[in-house]
Formats: structure tokens, sequence, C-alpha cells
């Protein structure tokens, strides 16, 4: 089981949310006895999956950064209820 069904999972779905990270469909990392290389051959829809794998990192991030920035901000003199 994938971490990310952990974080991902909607209980009203029926699978993982579409993040953009990971297709299980073209999971090709699963070798079988006649593969003759360790690894799976680099072609270019893997680098552009790799690609759009990153941009949902980052945007991801940059979302976070929102979140966090907010959260440690500090408060404004209003909202700290003035000097007494």
């Amino acid at each position: 089981m994938l971490l990310n069904e952990f974080i991902y999972f909607k209980p009203d779905a029926e699978s993982m949310e579409d993040n953009g990270r990971y297709n299980p469909l073209e999971d090709s990392t699963v070798l079988k006895s006649s593969d003759l290389r360790k690894t799976p051959r680099l072609t270019l829809k893997v680098i552009n999956d790799l690609r759009k794998a990153g941009d949902a990192r980052e945007q991801e991030q940059k979302e976070n950064l929102v979140v966090v920035r907010q959260m440690y901000a500090m408060p404004s003199e209003d909202e700290a209820g003035g000097t007494v």
C-alpha cells in the first residue's frame, strides 16, 4: 500500500485523488523475468511524466507556503488586543 493512499484518499471517492503524480496504469517499475535491463528505458513520455510530477510538487509547495506564512505571521495590533 502506498503512503499516498493514506494522505490523498477520499472516503467518499472510489480511488485516490488525481494529484498529477502517480498513474497506476502506467507503472512500469515491476520487472518481469524476460527484462534484461535493470531499469526501464527512459523515453520522452517518461521524461514528460516526470516534468508533470515536478510541476505538481511545485504547485503543492506554493499552496503550503501560503498556509505556513499565514499560520506563522506576526499578529497585527488589532488582532493582538492592543496595549493594556
